[in-house]
């Protein structure tokens, strides 16, 4: 298989992710792009927030036509994860690969676990601003961190912390993912050495397709299934990942 075939299924897969959980793309993205693809570590961070940017305001804007986007709840959790993403995203290049990976995999399968969880008593859409400031400012920070778009951990926060109902944390999480993997690139320009954009080009239009694609496919599938899915992904990326890293 070529390495543009690569790409291209990849990228519709990252994409279904995106358009269907409101996340997972930049999990699933990292390892495609080191694994499959060849890039180097700090390549691939860098390449994954350009797709995973791109691929988020497309679905975003999917959502938003069918009002699944909690726009003033969502405006606040991403402004707050604005500094921290950049701040983070400049220091995470003092650290060793190793621990950056075993982080990414520790945190993926929490954010996991926390998914399987009994879905919190509060009621739906309850805007509480202390709470979802402080929970943006943390994702922000690990999406700078990290690399990520940040929807692994945007999702469970939305849905638990802030009691949204699972299609709306979708919804908004795109919003959260846009806005902080554009802060975290911005604190990486220049350090992204080794991109590849013939294959990133067709890697982010076959995501933004994925997108549409994984927006229909979340009308068609139950809330409580959704979490499921978003969950069992989450767990296997961070095992394979952690195995990586112990080996």
């Amino acid at each position: 298989m070529t390495v543009l075939v690569l790409a291209l299924v990849a990228g519709a897969v990252i994409g279904l992710a995106l358009g269907a959980l409101g996340g997972g793309g930049s999990v699933l993205a990292v390892p495609a792009l080191i694994y499959l693809l060849g890039f180097t570590p700090a390549a691939a961070t860098t390449a994954s927030l350009i797709i995973v940017t791109a691929t988020s305001a497309t679905a975003l804007y999917a959502h938003t036509r069918d009002g699944n986007v909690a726009w003033k709840t969502g405006a606040l959790f991403a402004a707050a994860g604005i500094v921290p993403a950049y701040l983070a995203g400049a220091a995470a290049g003092r650290l060793p690969e190793a621990v950056l990976t075993a982080a990414f995999a520790v945190i993926a399968a929490l954010a996991a676990l926390r998914m399987l969880r009994p879905s919190a008593s509060d009621p739906p859409d309850r805007i509480r601003p202390g709470r979802a400031a402080g929970a943006g400012a943390g994702l922000g920070a690990v999406t700078g961190f990290l690399g990520v778009g940040g929807g692994f951990l945007a999702v469970p926060a939305l849905v638990s912390v802030l009691g949204l109902a699972m299609r709306r944390a979708v919804g908004t999480s795109l919003l959260v993912i846009t806005v902080n993997s554009l802060a975290a690139l911005t604190a990486r320009t220049g350090t992204g050495g080794g991109l590849h954009w013939e294959i990133i080009g067709p890697f982010t239009g076959a995501a933004i397709l994925g997108a549409w694609d994984g927006k229909r496919l979340a009308t068609k599938i139950s809330g409580t299934t959704l979490q499921r899915i978003f969950a069992g992904v989450l767990l296997a990326v961070a095992a394979f990942m952690l195995g990586d890293v112990i080996v």
